[in-house]
């Protein structure tokens, strides 16, 4: 049930604000944590969105912080890190720190502290995992479409499984999905909809519509097949993608109403936190990610040189299923023995080739 929650906590964030990457896994368990302690309306609104706890299965990192005398619970005292100063030169440093060391990777900065903050929560999330078969370095030119005469950094791809791909029959209409297998039990799963639906569309119904692969040639959005002159007549799957990497700093009371804080960042009270009316004061979240060659990373990495590979001489004729991302595209990243997305985003302006 978690799962599914914060999965619809995804697509409910990506509905209205598709960036380039965010995490809604990440701050789930904040909101779960903070309706166990909230009264009234903002006891409603946060368990509406976040009604059970759900443990993070990856290496994130989740604090909150209280500046010095703030009226708290003993249980609430025993959560928070009581550091706080209310001089943004001093707290901005700590709390990115924080996020870089529980993390172990580099983090954009968190957004800014106000003076006046006497409550931060704050998330930071870096995903690796090395791709099952890596991919090859090369460069997609796209003939049409709003990258159309750009010279991209690309990853190609070819092998023998079809299930890869799927297209997932959605309102918003036909959706294609790719997964491409990591290590440590994470995927990632590439998006498209050919640019006939918004991003906030595709990305929402990739999150909550992921349905099983099959051995069957699907089509779909940016899927095209043919048979090709090959050395033996087993069907292959063709992937051409562009490299992508995405940092963000998100404001979280920007999504107050999809995250289930809007009375809590108003007018909220908090009995278990403290005796006090308290109001949620800042939240942030923290977010880095990297699509290459040899896996999904938590910050980029360069690209190593591509050469062409040698044509042997053909034999045989075989289905070949080509997948090109050539057009604004969405990802998913997913923990596979949950289905829990932990990291989304849009790519809208990949890298250009060298």
């Amino acid at each position: 049930m978690s799962v599914e929650r914060a999965n619809t906590l995804t697509a409910g964030w990506a509905s209205v604000s598709p960036a380039g990457v965010f995490s809604a896994a990440v701050v789930y368990p904040l909101l779960a944590l903070l309706a166990t302690v909230a009264g009234g309306r903002a006891a409603e609104e946060l368990r509406a969105v976040a009604p059970t706890p759900l443990k993070l299965p990856v290496r994130g990192a989740l604090g909150i912080w209280t500046r010095e005398g703030t009226p708290l619970t003993l249980d609430w005292a025993a959560r928070c890190d009581p550091r706080l100063t209310g001089d943004p030169a001093i707290d901005r440093p700590l709390l990115d720190a924080w996020a870089a060391a529980q993390t172990g990777a580099p983090v954009p900065p968190l957004p800014p502290i106000g003076p006046d903050d006497g409550l931060v929560l704050a998330s930071a999330l870096a995903v690796t995992a090395d791709w099952q078969e890596p991919f090859t370095d090369g460069v997609l030119r796209p003939a049409d479409g709003p990258w159309a005469g750009r010279r991209l950094a690309s990853l190609h791809r070819r092998g023998p499984d079809l299930s890869a791909v799927r297209v997932a029959h959605t309102p918003a209409g036909p959706v294609t999905l790719l997964t491409i297998a990591g290590t440590a039990d994470v995927d990632v799963v590439l998006c498209t909809a050919g640019g006939a639906a918004p991003p906030g569309t595709v990305l929402a119904a990739a999150a909550t519509a992921r349905p099983a692969g099959s051995s069957r040639p699907p089509s779909g959005p940016c899927i095209s097949k043919g048979l090709v002159d090959a050395d033996d007549p087993e069907p292959e799957l063709v992937v051409k993608v562009p490299r992508f990497a995405a940092v963000a700093a998100h404001d979280l009371l920007g999504l107050a109403k999809v995250l289930g804080l809007g009375a809590a960042v108003s007018a909220g009270t908090f009995p278990g936190v403290g005796p006090d009316p308290l109001r949620v004061t800042a939240a942030g979240q923290s977010v880095a990610a990297a699509f290459t060659g040899p896996g999904f990373r938590a910050a980029p990495v360069e690209p190593a040189p591509w050469a062409p590979a040698p044509v042997a001489a053909a034999t045989a004729r075989r289905l070949r299923v080509t997948v090109r991302f050539d057009s604004p595209f969405g990802h998913l990243t997913v923990h596979r023995p949950t289905g829990l997305v932990l990291m989304a985003g849009w790519v809208s302006d990949p890298e250009e080739a060298r």
